[in-house]
């Protein structure tokens, strides 16, 4: 029986929000081909709509489009993970080493927030629900990039959302027990910044970001 979405919008914002979030949590793995159809008979809809998502999200290279067959979930190449992550490595780097410097006041309002996307991440593992728990994640380290003072690099941080969701999706999906990881080292990074110990919040974030490359099967090390 076809589900329906209840949410407002058009037939093609739900389309590729359905197409979308699946893709990037992993539930559409990288080299997986879809179909109009399947899609369509998923949300109740015409072809129409998800023809059109579809375009968007090959604009958006995240698909690829193969005429009377379907579309190709484009996977996440070693090259493009290595960038993200090492992007990621000097932003989050950046960002502990800038919030340890404005002192305690400032790690402890820090780590109340962090604290918060923590439990919330916690709450969607109990729930499964893992669009949930990805955005969660995002936020947990958006957290100390927007408190680091810096808005350009906040904001180019920002623009990784879905390279870094896609990664995360898919790398938990491989490995079920890298989710409890991921909960630990987010605890280890939250709990060195409360400290204001600048070193280890390095450190936390290293292992973090290693332990995710590791996951997603990137043979070569980050650092």
């Amino acid at each position: 029986m076809a589900s329906r979405d209840p949410r407002p919008g058009t037939a093609k914002d739900r389309a590729l929000d359905y197409v979308k979030t699946r893709v990037l949590t992993g539930a559409f793995p990288g080299g997986e081909l879809i179909s109009e159809g399947d899609v369509a008979a998923a949300l109740g809809m015409s072809r129409t709509p998800v023809r059109e998502a579809f375009l968007r999200l090959e604009a958006e290279g995240l698909l690829r489009l193969y005429p009377q067959r379907g579309a190709l979930v484009v996977p996440v190449s070693p090259g493009e993970v290595r960038s993200v992550m090492e992007a990621r490595l000097v932003l989050e780097q950046f960002a502990a080493t800038k919030v340890v410097g404005r002192g305690p006041a400032a790690c402890a309002g820090v780590f109340q927030r962090l604290q918060g996307e923590l439990q919330r991440q916690r709450a969607a593992v109990d729930r499964g629900d893992w669009p949930e728990f990805l955005d969660a994640d995002r936020a947990f380290h958006a957290v100390t990039l927007a408190e680091s003072g810096n808005a350009i690099l906040s904001d180019f941080y920002a623009s990784l959302r879905d390279r870094q969701m896609r990664m995360i999706g898919e790398s938990a999906l491989r490995d079920p027990e890298r989710v409890t990881r991921i909960l630990d080292e987010h605890r280890e990074i939250a709990e060195a910044l409360r400290d204001g110990d600048g070193r280890r919040a390095l450190r936390a974030v290293q292992t973090h970001l290693a332990g995710t490359v590791r996951a997603i099967g990137l043979a070569e090390d980050l650092i």
